[in-house]
């Protein structure tokens, strides 16, 4: 009885990581018997049975989704987050197209530090979801001495506006802040 087999249709066959050796040699219990016209004899072959680990054995690996959970924090300098907790003033249009962010910092702790870790390039916010910028950021001096950060942060579209609503309510839920409607 002859058996001819591929390692690509056996494949198909098998249903279990485990029915097929690590060794990517297929074993079969088929005799070989040379096929006519071919100067091949071969021989068979026969390869001890590799036992899966009892890991294996006992439950199958599947692998299992990892939710990230990123603290919502503002940043000045990438990397350093800002410990000062800002009033935030939002405006929308009527028809809802676009809108203004407007976060006010007094005597932010960026100050303290700015010189050793590196430049304010921005306003970054860090959330689960990813980073939202903003470059407009301007610093206020009183008496030559840095008082406050005004940043503005515009949305363009209700897209932006509902990304940026999402940050803020992560950001608020953490720090403990309230929307107040005039």
């Amino acid at each position: 009885m002859a058996c001819v087999r591929s390692i690509g249709s056996l494949s198909s066959l098998t249903h279990s990581p485990r029915d097929v050796p690590r060794s990517g040699i297929v074993v079969s219990s088929c005799s070989v018997l040379p096929i006519k016209g071919s100067s091949f004899t071969g021989s068979p072959v026969s390869l001890p049975r590799v036992q899966p680990s009892s890991r294996t054995a006992l439950r199958p690996w599947k692998p299992v989704p990892i939710t990230m959970m990123v603290k919502p924090a503002l940043q000045f300098i990438q990397g350093t987050d800002e410990m000062t907790i800002p009033d935030v003033k939002l405006t929308r249009s009527r028809d809802g197209s676009n809108g203004m962010a407007l976060f006010s910092f007094d005597q932010p702790s960026v100050f303290d530090s700015s010189g050793e870790v590196g430049e304010i390039t921005g306003l970054y916010m860090i959330d689960e979801e990813g980073v939202i910028q903003s470059t407009d950021v301007n610093a206020r001096f009183v008496n030559g001495k840095p008082e406050g950060i005004v940043a503005k942060h515009i949305m363009r579209s209700p897209k932006e506006w509902d990304r940026f609503m999402r940050f803020m309510e992560r950001y608020s839920d953490q720090n403990g802040l309230q929307f107040v409607k005039k």
